[in-house]
């Protein structure tokens, strides 16, 4: 089958034969294009902008699902109950594991995988475990690109999961197409703990270990169903249902997918399915812009010289923050000036 793609010029042999590779389904090439899109190396980076770009015509028919929960909810287990559900169905699952580097080190385990060890055995499955190196928001810098790159090569649903719940987990809710969080049964301050603003995101609640404690899984599927009636809904066709699964017996795994197949025809026949995709392409777009303009900042020359001497000054008080800022932004501002 040819697999080539209009933008073939641009691209040089090796590069070529990731996108061929990726397009024709091999999990070698798949598996090397991520690994060059999280690359932090200016040429790697400059060569997975034209891998992603070949491929982007290929993308957009996958299902893409953010799940997020408070450690120890038990995503992981979750997440190979339903793949191995989907599978069984006659999906192409791909995961995108997000594990957090520490502050210290840098260093990740990226341990998800030894998580879904029947899932790892399925052919049909693709897990990619990736640090979040610093990235802010639950996910990695470049789970975008490794989204798309996953699509392109004919996985169907992407599960994208995050480190955790906080306040920057609302990241990933604006790459995905439906946003969820697993909850504990019998954690009750956890609804204090997640705070207003993942709840006011959640498209969909699951209660996991409910077999556990079935009373206490009720009350807490009756708090949220409550919290989440007080809340105003992303949209005013869509209340999130919440149901209680039991990853480890398999229960309720069928009901959460009927619920995320649901939302798409509903979200889809109100136009809405398609404007979301629409709107995060472009807060993509500025998201890039600002990253793009932060690494200008920092590796303009003046910047660098005069920037450790501004910082001791602001560190002992001889200048302000806002003084030291505006006269390190001034030689950005000189540059534009300059080329007018």
């Amino acid at each position: 089958m040819d697999t080539s793609v209009s933008s073939a010029a641009q691209l040089d042999a090796i590069d070529q034969q990731l996108v061929d590779g990726v397009l024709n389904k091999q999990r070698r090439a798949l598996a090397k294009t991520i690994t060059l899109v999280e690359s932090t190396r200016a040429d790697h980076q400059q060569r997975a902008q034209k891998v992603i770009g070949a491929l982007l015509p290929h993308t957009g028919k996958a299902i893409r699902v953010g799940i997020s929960g408070v450690p120890g909810a038990g995503k992981s287990t979750f997440i190979e109950a339903l793949g191995n559900y989907l599978i069984d169905q006659g999906h192409h699952l791909a995961v995108l594991a997000v594990d957090p580097s520490s502050s210290l080190s840098g260093g990740s385990i990226l341990g998800d995988k030894t998580r879904m060890e029947s899932l790892c055995q399925r052919i049909e499955a693709f897990i990619r475990p990736s640090p979040t190196a610093g990235s802010l928001g639950g996910v990695a810098a470049k789970t975008r690109e490794a989204m798309l790159a996953c699509e392109a090569a004919g996985y169907d649903v992407i599960l994208v999961e995050t480190v955790g719940v906080g306040q920057s987990e609302t990241t990933v809710a604006g790459m995905v197409d439906i946003f969820t969080l697993v909850q504990l049964p019998n954690a009750g301050d956890d609804l204090q703990a997640i705070k207003k603003g993942i709840v006011e995101i959640a498209d969909l609640v699951a209660i996991n270990k409910s077999d556990i404690d079935p009373t206490a899984a009720a009350v807490a599927r009756a708090q949220w169903k409550q919290a989440l009636h007080m809340l105003r809904p992303a949209s005013p066709n869509w209340s999130p249902p919440v149901i209680s699964v039991s990853a480890l017996k398999k229960q309720g795994i069928a009901e959460f997918w009927n619920e995320i197949e649901r939302y798409r025809d509903i979200t889809t026949h109100y136009g809405e399915f398609e404007a979301k995709r629409k709107k995060q392409a472009v807060d993509w777009m500025w998201s890039l812009i600002e990253t793009g303009l932060h690494n200008l900042f920092r590796s303009h020359p003046q910047v660098q010289v005069a920037l450790p001497q501004l910082t001791r000054q602001v560190a002992t008080g001889q200048t302000t923050p806002n003084t030291a800022a505006s006269r390190l932004l001034s030689y950005l501002e000189s540059d534009a000036t300059e080329n007018i």
